[in-house]
């Protein structure tokens, strides 16, 4: 990283000491998304065009922090558009306003998942600046709230509404753009409806792509944002176009009866027929001297033909697409209600009309069903039914005349085919990006073409676990190139004056932990060996004994023969029985995982008062101890440590992994612990907490060790760290996971008990004696 930095060092020296360490955290995840063009004019130029406004600090960082975000999600133009509209923006309002703007737009980017959507959103901050500038702030502040629920049609509904509505009234505007006053949530709840493509384009992605073994590219689009009803799909190149929402839709019957749809189910429909056109239109249509209803009966026909193919393939799909054709013989004798008959025929062999026009569709479509693999068959098709139908007299109007068949999309792509297969070209939009792929031994010593190579290879082979040659000490992961660039993970934080999550807002960045030497450890066993003595029998009472049979049971699997002899003497003797006569074997198992979280920061290198040895030397010691006797009683364990500088970089440790053994790697790796920086509690607690949730386990415990209460350098309020780590110590247990505290800190009761609750805590008054506290707690916790 810093060798990358060295070529721009005019720039940082405009940005500031503060935006530099920003940067410098966050330049490994921009370099992944970035291309070397847009890494210099659009990143770091934009950084300095920001810095040169003369408006703070903040907003500099705040760009520098979310601009990599929105460049993975939506590309880095998506980036220039953010900078222009910012400095657009720089005459009307605060430098606090698009600050907020700039931290809130990685989740504006991820809702919106589309270029054009995230543009439509930038120019409706600029309308609010204008209409409503004391409401952008409030709602930049619930964005994700917003989002989650709202398409950007109706955020630009209900926005515009509360401006309208408050145009003069500047308290009733702050509370209606914060979600606090009647009527906001009132026209919140009126504009959310339906399914937001943003929240299915997973699932619908892994269905198609289990159908046709392929992937689709799908983007959500917003036709209109003042009416979205009556939208349709689309098809533009490998581009299925899909709307940003599907409302329910509720059928009614001539016989009363209602047919309920839910949205994924349109979204599932609408998406299967544009990917059977992708595969099975392979040519493209000559609209030259077409009239509309020739264009329109022909699109029809081809809709018919690739479905019925697909419908050979995969059967199931006609039970996605059947109820979405309501059309009968009541629905009239207009062009779009035949249309609209024709298509039910064509789908549904059950389907019964007598129109001699769509008589005559059924019948020619079942004759020549040899001929469906040729696209101009549905030309032929389509020229024949519409010559029938302007002898029937029928009209037609290309703006009225539509189809009510709601997932089929507009059927441009016919007419504006692109065969760029044939020549090779890239997706439009689609980057390069350089591919880390983890490979076996095997795959690494036979198809490796350039051993150590470097930032411009296409694609970087890791393996996927160490290999270590003889007697060397390190492996090849670690010996080969630099160290890799960490993966960012961005989690909330609990702001609790608003009372609100500030979404993405801190990054955990995993980092190689480095290794010691493995005399430490020695040291540390031969040191304790009394304190190990003493353990061996809890460990012994804790290990699981396999199956144990349990004798005098009411109820269990065999009779116990020596009960029930002693039964029948009682009985003989005429004393009451005992009835407890049968055996239950019960297999004694410990279901539980534990991983140790502990505080690096600088406050662990002090010297503890009494004692020779740091913070960090006894809970290394501790540490040692702990997982030495969890080795031996088989718990599942992990040992984990954090240190943090700033929000942007919470950096965090692997020592030893779940499902890792603990050999020498390991314990060389717990020898080289060392404490810096500061304790950003929340955000690593968050990160520990995404680890264990995939333990399979019953009971997960997170054990955390700590010298001191929250804080990081970039906050000042020491209440902010507190109240954010008592959240996702909530959040945890509501997810089935316990954490407990060990604190080494004296002062500790007055804090530590808000953020882990009375019973979830223990300060340790006498840090010399953690070593031997540390194990012994475990077990009276885990007993």
């Amino acid at each position: 990283m810093a060798v990358e930095l060295e070529k721009y060092q005019d720039i940082l020296a405009e940005l500031g000491e503060h935006a530099v360490e920003v940067l410098r955290a966050s330049w490994d995840e921009a370099a992944r998304v970035f291309t070397p063009r847009g890494l210099e004019n659009y990143y770091l130029n934009g950084a300095t065009s920001l810095k040169s406004l003369g408006r703070g600090t903040d907003l500099v960082v705040s760009f520098i922090q979310s601009a990599p975000a929105v460049a993975h999600e939506l590309g880095e133009d998506a980036v220039r558009e953010m900078l222009a509209a910012a400095i657009k923006m720089y005459s009307k309002t605060s430098a606090t306003v698009i600050a907020a703007m700039f931290s809130s737009s990685p989740v504006a980017a991820a809702r919106l998942g589309d270029p054009e959507l995230f543009r439509g959103y930038l120019h409706l901050l600029d309308t609010l600046l204008a209409q409503a500038p004391r409401g952008v702030r409030p709602m930049l502040d619930h964005l994700s709230t917003l989002l989650g629920q709202l398409t950007l049609g109706g955020l630009r509904r209900w926005a515009l509404w509360g401006a309208q509505a408050h145009k003069t009234d500047f308290d009733g505007q702050a509370k209606y753009f914060a979600l606090e006053s009647p009527e906001s949530i009132g026209v919140l709840q009126k504009e959310r409806k339906g399914t937001l493509f943003i929240d299915v384009q997973r699932r619908i992605s892994m269905y198609l792509r289990a159908l046709w073994g392929r992937d689709f590219f799908m983007r959500p689009t917003s036709g209109d944002f003042e009416q979205r009803e009556g939208y349709r799909p689309s098809i533009e190149g490998y581009i299925i176009h899909l709307p940003d929402a599907y409302d329910d839709l509720v059928w009614q019957a001539p016989s009363g009866e209602e047919t309920h749809i839910h949205g994924i189910e349109l979204y599932r429909a609408s998406a299967a027929h544009a990917a059977c056109h992708q595969v099975y239109t392979t040519d493209q249509f000559d609209s030259t001297g077409l009239s509309t209803l020739q264009s329109a009966l022909i699109g029809l026909i081809e809709d018919a033909r690739v479905e019925t193919i697909a419908l050979k393939q995969f059967p199931g799909l006609r039970h996605i697409w059947l109820p979405l054709h309501t059309a009968t013989p009541a629905s009239g004798n207009e062009a779009a209600s035949l249309m609209a008959r024709l298509a039910h025929a064509l789908l549904d062999p059950d389907y019964r009309d007598d129109h001699p026009w769509v008589a005559m569709g059924r019948q020619i479509f079942s004759e020549q069903q040899e001929r469906l693999v040729s696209t101009e068959w549905s030309r032929e098709v389509g020229l024949r039914l519409a010559a029938e139908m302007l002898q029937l007299g029928v009209a037609y109007s290309a703006t009225t005349d539509v189809p009510d068949i709601p997932y089929r999309d507009d059927n441009r792509y016919m007419w504006e085919f692109e065969d760029i297969r044939a020549d090779g070209q890239v997706i439009a939009g689609v980057t390069t990006q350089q591919i880390r792929k983890y490979v076996s031994v095997m795959e690494m010593v036979n198809a490796l073409d350039v051993p150590g190579a470097g930032d411009d290879a296409n694609e970087i082979w890791v393996l996927s676990s160490e290999f270590f040659r003889d007697e060397e000490p390190t492996s090849l992961n670690q010996q080969e190139g630099r160290e890799p660039p960490p993966d960012p993970y961005h989690y909330p934080e609990w702001d609790y004056q608003m009372q609100l999550e500030r979404p993405e807002w801190c990054t955990v960045l995993e980092k190689r932990a480095k290794s010691g030497t493995l005399e430490t450890i020695h040291e540390i066993v031969a040191k304790h060996k009394p304190i190990i003595g003493r353990l061996k029998f809890l460990i012994e009472a804790l290990q699981p004994q396999g199956v144990q049979r349990l004798r005098k049971q009411e109820d269990g699997d065999e009779i116990d023969l020596n009960a029930a002899v002693r039964a029948m003497i009682e009985m003989r003797m005429g004393e009451q029985p005992d009835p407890r006569i049968m055996m239950r074997n019960v297999r004694k198992v410990r279901d539980l995982s534990v991983l140790l979280l502990i505080d690096l920061s600088e406050s662990t290198n002090d010297p503890v008062l009494g004692s020779n040895s740091t913070v960090l030397q006894l809970a290394r010691e501790a540490t040692v101890l702990l997982a030495d006797a969890l080795d031996k009683i088989g718990d599942p364990f992990a040992i984990h440590g954090f240190d943090s500088n700033g929000r942007h970089d919470v950096e965090y440790f692997r020592y030893k992994d779940f499902g890792a053994s603990y050999n020498d790697q390991a314990k060389s790796r717990l020898a080289g612990m060392s404490g810096q920086l500061s304790t950003r509690m929340g955000a690593a607690i968050r990160h520990a907490g995404s680890i264990l949730k995939r333990q399979p386990s019953n009971k997960k415990l997170l054990l955390v060790i700590t010298d001191g209460e929250p804080a990081d350098n970039d906050v000042r309020d020491p209440q902010y760290l507190r109240y954010d780590a008592r959240k996702a110590v909530e959040d945890l247990t509501q997810a089935g996971i316990a954490p407990y505290c060990l604190s080494l800190d004296p002062r500790a009761d007055q804090y530590v008990s808000r953020i882990f609750g009375a019973k979830n805590y223990v300060v340790l008054d006498h840090v010399q004696r953690l070593p031997e506290k540390l194990p012994i707690l475990y077990m009276g916790l885990t007993r």
